[in-house]
C-alpha cells in the first residue's frame, strides 16, 4: 500500500486556505478578479494565538493528527497518530508518538543534542546540536531532511512569520470544538489551503487545524485536533535525557541530499 505522506515538512504550517464565510446555503463563487485579502480582525487573532504560545515557557499538549494517502488507483486511505508535546523554552522539547498501527517513536532535544528513535524497529540516531528550539527544528527539518508535523506551531517567531504564510485569511464564524468556544478562520497561499479554529478567551490556544494541498494530485488534507493543554506542567530535564530503547541500534542520520548531473543522466538510463 502506498502510504505517500503528504504532510510534507509542515512548514506548515499555519495558515492557507480559503474557505466561504456563512452558511453551506450562502456559498457563492469567489469573483476572479478579486484580489487577495487579508482580514484585520482575523489576523489579530492568530497573532494573539502565536504570541501567547511563544510567550509560554512551558506546556504539554495532546496532539491527534491524521493524513491522507493518494493511492494510485486514486483512493485515499487515512492513517493517523497521537503526539504528546513536551516543551520547556528556549531549549528543551519532546514529541512521543504513537501511530495507529500502534508502532512508538519519538523526537527530543536537550539543548545540546537531537535523538530520534523507534522503539518498533529497535533504533535510533543521535546528532550534535546546540541552541534553542526554533534552532533544533529548523535543523532537523532542513538539514537532516526529516517531518516534524506541527514544528512551526512551536516556533519563538511564528508571530512575524505569519503574513509571509498567506495569501488570503477571513473569519468564518464562531465556532464550537470539543466543547471549546472557538474562533474559527480559514486562508490560503500558493500551495495549500487552510483553517485553524483558537479558542476564545485569554487563553488563545489552538483546538483544530486543517490544511488542503489543492495542488496534489487527490488534494490531500492534514488535520489536527488539540487537546490537554497544560500550561503549568511539572517538567524535570530527566524527561528530556534520551535512553535508547532496550535492545535498539544507533544509525546515523541520512540527509538528503540532490543528485548530481551525472547521477541524474545514469539514473534516467541516458548515460
Amino acid at each position: 500500500m502506498n502510504r505517500k505522506i503528504i504532510i510534507n515538512a509542515l512548514s506548515f504550517m499555519i495558515l492557507a486556505l480559503i474557505f466561504m464565510i456563512g452558511s453551506v446555503q450562502a456559498e457563492t463563487s469567489e469573483p476572479a478578479n478579486r484580489k487577495p485579502e487579508i482580514e484585520e480582525n482575523a489576523m489579530a487573532i492568530l497573532k494573539k494565538m502565536a504570541d501567547f504560545l511563544s510567550k509560554t515557557q512551558r506546556f504539554s499538549v495532546t496532539a491527534e493528527i491524521g493524513y491522507d494517502a493518494v493511492q494510485n488507483s486514486g483512493q485515499k486511505i487515512e492513517f493517523g497518530s497521537m503526539r504528546n508535546i513536551t516543551i520547556l523554552r528556549p531549549n528543551r522539547a519532546r514529541v512521543d508518538v504513537q501511530d495507529r498501527s500502534g508502532s512508538q517513536s519519538g523526537v527530543i532535544f536537550d539543548g545540546k543534542e537531537i535523538s530520534v528513535f523507534s522503539a518498533d524497529q529497535k533504533v535510533y540516531a543521535t546528532t550534535p546540536k546546540t541552541g534553542t528550539i526554533d534552532d533544533a527544528f529548523d535543523y532537523f527539518t532542513n538539514e537532516l531532511d526529516m517531518v516534524l508535523p506541527l514544528s512551526q506551531l512551536l516556533s519563538n517567531n511564528l508571530s512575524a512569520k505569519l503574513p509571509q504564510l498567506m495569501s488570503s485569511l477571513t473569519y468564518v464564524e464562531r465556532s464550537t470544538i470539543a466543547g471549546i468556544s472557538c474562533d474559527h478562520m480559514a486562508g490560503r497561499n500558493d500551495s495549500v489551503d487552510f483553517q485553524v479554529w483558537v479558542s476564545m478567551g485569554d487563553k488563545p490556544l489552538p483546538q483544530r487545524i486543517v490544511i488542503t494541498y489543492r495542488h496534489e494530485v487527490g488534494q490531500p488534507q492534514f488535520w489536527a485536533q488539540f487537546s490537554n493543554w497544560n500550561l503549568t506542567p511539572k517538567i524535570s530535564d530527566s524527561l528530556f535525557a534520551f535512553v535508547p530503547p532496550k535492545g535498539a541500534q544507533k544509525i546515523p542520520f541520512a540527509p538528503w541530499k540532490p543528485a548530481s548531473a551525472e547521477e541524474e543522466t545514469v539514473e534516467g538510463g541516458k548515460k
